[in-house]
């Protein structure tokens, strides 16, 4: 098409034209070096917000650690951990408290945060939906069926102390795995996947409801517990179970940040790409499901991180998902420690359970976004 063709066109928009005349303009060395530094900027900003990110959870880690029923001034915490670490531990009572009480509730916040916000930024890319998240295939629902039919009636799938845990786990990927065969049987759509994962999540409801209204009291209230999200469960050998599902997967999804770059903008891009858009999703799609199921069997239903983080931090490093990845992680797991920080302060000394303080801090966020004039989010 020729340069008069273009002008004139009236299909062609004129940011199109604009970005073609900055592409033939024969820029001078300095104009040149301006737009490098300019990029270079650009990314190191980026970089820098991720480093904040870390730096604010290793802050509220630390402040975490000193706040418990049990009073320890910051330097007898610090000094304890540090005894600890070289293994010449003075105080055993400082010890057992920071480490067998508060640090596996505090890694459990921090390897949910970032595993919840990281699957939040997998679903919403591979399925080209803003809200998209980590329940959005039914994970969630699965594991309150599981853990309800446990404490209901006592059945597992193993006989151990792990039965409530083992029953959500399994139950949380029977959902994921009925929307993967259906994807493979239909070829579905993104959309048509989360229209699935929704009618599945009402039919898991469902059964959950029915069998709340056959428990007991006391066991309901143990189901409403679970149900609304918590980090009391949390032990050093269930940290280590979930770091062993969220640390692999989450590292495996930055790997493939170029690839879900690509599957946002769309399948038929995609594909002339050379990216298999369908068996990436379900490759995804199943990724996001363990981790998810892994986090959810030890804390609940923890509401809001997988949707809102993602979208917060497009603000400030757009959807590169080469950014967007660490820095969700960073930030989600920056947004549960301080949730749980306010949930075990805001009426001490009763604790207000971490799902609950998530959404109340998630909606507001969430509307703010929503509402936000010449808003870029997406």
């Amino acid at each position: 098409m020729a340069e008069s063709d273009i002008s004139e066109d009236p299909l062609i928009k004129s940011v199109v034209r604009k970005s073609l005349d900055v592409w033939e303009q024969n820029l001078s060395s300095e104009e040149c070096e301006s737009v490098t530094k300019g990029y270079a900027r650009y990314i190191l900003f980026k970089i820098v917000f991720i480093c904040v990110c870390v730096a604010l959870t290793a802050v509220a880690v630390i402040y975490a650690l000193t706040l418990g029923d049990y009073p320890i001034s910051f330097w007898d915490c610090y000094k304890t951990v540090w005894e600890h670490i070289t293994g010449d531990v003075s105080n055993s009572l400082y010890d057992g408290i920071i480490f067998t009480l508060r640090l596996p509730r505090i890694e459990m916040a921090v390897l949910a945060g970032a595993g919840l916000a990281i699957a939040g930024v997998v679903m919403q890319s591979t399925m080209m939906n803003p809200l998209a998240d980590s329940y959005t295939t039914g994970v969630s629902s699965g594991a309150s069926l599981g853990a309800t039919i446990y404490i209901a009636f006592g059945f597992a799938f193993v006989d151990s102390d792990y039965g409530m845990v083992v029953n959500a786990f399994v139950l949380s990927l029977v959902p994921m795995f009925i929307i993967i065969a259906m994807a493979k049987i239909k070829n579905a759509s993104p959309t048509t996947i989360i229209m699935g994962g929704i009618a599945i999540m009402y039919l898991f409801n469902a059964l959950t409801t029915v069998f709340n209204l056959m428990a007991d009291p006391d066991e309901l209230e143990a189901i409403y517990r679970w149900s609304v999200g918590t980090l009391s469960l949390a032990t050093k050998e269930n940290v280590a179970v979930c770091a062993v599902f969220v640390i692999p997967i989450s590292i495996i999804m930055m790997c493939l940040g170029n690839k879900l770059n690509i599957m946002a903008s769309g399948d038929e891009s995609a594909k002339s790409l050379g990216v298999d858009a369908d068996k990436f999703r379900v490759i995804c799609l199943l990724l996001t499901a363990l981790m998810t199921a892994a986090v959810v069997s030890f804390t609940g239903l923890i509401g809001f991180i997988g949707l809102v983080a993602p979208h917060i931090v497009r603000i400030f490093v757009g959807a590169d998902n080469r950014f967007l990845l660490p820095a969700s992680a960073a930030f989600g797991a920056l947004l549960l420690v301080v949730s749980d920080l306010v949930g075990r302060t805001v009426i001490a000394p009763a604790i207000l359970q971490v799902g609950v303080v998530t959404a109340f801090l998630g909606g507001p966020l969430f509307l703010w976004l929503i509402l936000r004039k010449n808003s870029t989010v997406w």
